[in-house]
């Protein structure tokens, strides 16, 4: 059955690869994207499915019943919102919105997810239902949480959902995934030093300096992965700017300067870790030098922890497409993170990675870079998953 979905849908390529890469030249962020949740609905709509809009503001679910009998229900979730960079790829496709570019592929991943709602529509011979979850916001600007408040498992129950993201490192024909921690957990963290400032020339032994107090504190943030972290547990701290004084006035010491930086982590206990130990630096370090520190930890995305028998029906429907041996079980955890794990606190299920490489190492330019290019040749292959995923969660057809 799943060779019989990849060569009716190499059949539509072309026609999924025009809405790819329409979706793709004129990008919305996230929260915006009310083109792209209209060209949703209309394909949904085109295809005979029933359509609700406007979940938590510009989501869309399309749902599917299959004619045999079966009260299962599962969702398969695709996002699709752009980011804030400018593109550089000179494609006939290009963005046509400066300062935005579909640089994670969310335009294949919401293309992939309409094949899979094509094939679907029009063959229904599963048990159970199916919701088509076309998610708004998954970069930073909280499309899984505002789903999840406008009542999104409430209005359409699953018993499982399953989410589906390419991966340009990973050669196109294999897929990797694993149980457990999967992503990480997104939290940033921002200190504010003050001082008295100062002149730099003449009497800084007047004045207290915070650029010494930053300094050390930068560098002690990386003893918190060193020394409080356990070596068998994973944690990043990086700092993103550090702010302070003018460039114009170098005899100047600055009397405020600001760090941000972002943290992540795998399990709450780490989390509470960074979160208590960057506070505590900064308020020890800044007190020591006669300084005051104002010290802010946001949480962000939880980590993405996939769960046990929905990735052992994942790995399996992959498996069915490509063969065992390509697919990874046991993938190293990703240190991106991903607001589909806010939808796997909520309901069981598993995050697949495909992959989208075709350089000739296997590989292409990265995500979240001005390169980036989804991968049209692997459409077939991803629709193909969410056929095998529904078929091994509700029965490949009879006969």
């Amino acid at each position: 059955m799943t060779n019989a979905v990849i060569e009716a849908v190499t059949g539509w390529q072309a026609e999924l690869a025009a809405i790819r890469q329409d979706i793709h030249a004129h990008p919305e962020l996230g929260m915006e994207e009310a083109r792209t949740s209209a060209l949703v609905a209309g394909e949904l709509r085109r295809l005979g499915i029933e359509v609700t809009e406007g979940i938590g503001r510009f989501g869309v679910v399309g749902t599917v019943r299959g004619t045999r009998p079966g009260q299962r229900a599962i969702g398969l979730r695709a996002d699709m919102d752009a980011l804030q960079i400018p593109e550089a790829t000179g494609l006939p496709y290009a963005s046509r919105n400066p300062g935005v570019m579909h640089a994670c592929g969310h335009d294949g991943h919401t293309t992939m997810l309409l094949g899979a709602a094509r094939w679907l529509a029009a063959h229904r011979d599963f048990a159970g239902t199916v919701h088509l979850i076309f998610q708004p916001a998954e970069e930073g600007r909280g499309g899984a949480k505002a789903m999840l408040a406008d009542g999104l498992f409430e209005r359409f129950p699953c018993d499982a959902v399953y989410g589906l993201h390419n991966k340009p490192t990973l050669p196109a024909g294999r897929f990797a995934t694993r149980t457990g921690p999967a992503l990480a957990a997104a939290d940033r963290f921002s200190v504010t030093f003050r001082g008295t400032g100062g002149h730099g020339g003449s009497t800084p032994h007047l004045a207290t300096d915070i650029t010494i107090v930053q300094a050390h504190f930068v560098l002690a943030l990386q003893t918190i992965i060193g020394r409080n972290v356990a070596a068998v547990e994973s944690a990043v701290l990086s700092v993103g700017s550090i702010q302070g004084g003018s460039p114009v006035s170098p005899n100047v010491m600055p009397a405020e300067l600001t760090i941000t930086g972002t943290a992540r982590s795998y399990t709450p206990s780490v989390r509470d870790i960074l979160e208590r130990r960057i506070g505590e630096l900064a308020h020890g370090l800044s007190a020591a030098h006669g300084c005051t520190a104002d010290v802010t930890y946001l949480r962000g995305t939880p980590a993405l922890v996939n769960h046990a028998e929905q990735t052992q029906v994942a790995i399996a429907a992959a498996s069915a497409l490509v063969g065992p041996t390509a697919v990874e079980p046991s993938f190293a955890p990703v240190t991106g993170a991903e607001d589909f794990a806010l939808m796997l606190q909520a309901c069981p299920g598993s995050f697949m990675f495909i992959g989208g490489g075709r350089g000739p190492d296997g590989t292409s330019p990265n995500l979240h870079t001005p390169h980036f290019d989804f991968n049209d040749d692997i459409i077939p292959l991803g629709v193909a998953y969410w056929v095998s995923v529904v078929e091994h969660e509700m029965g490949a057809p009879e006969g």
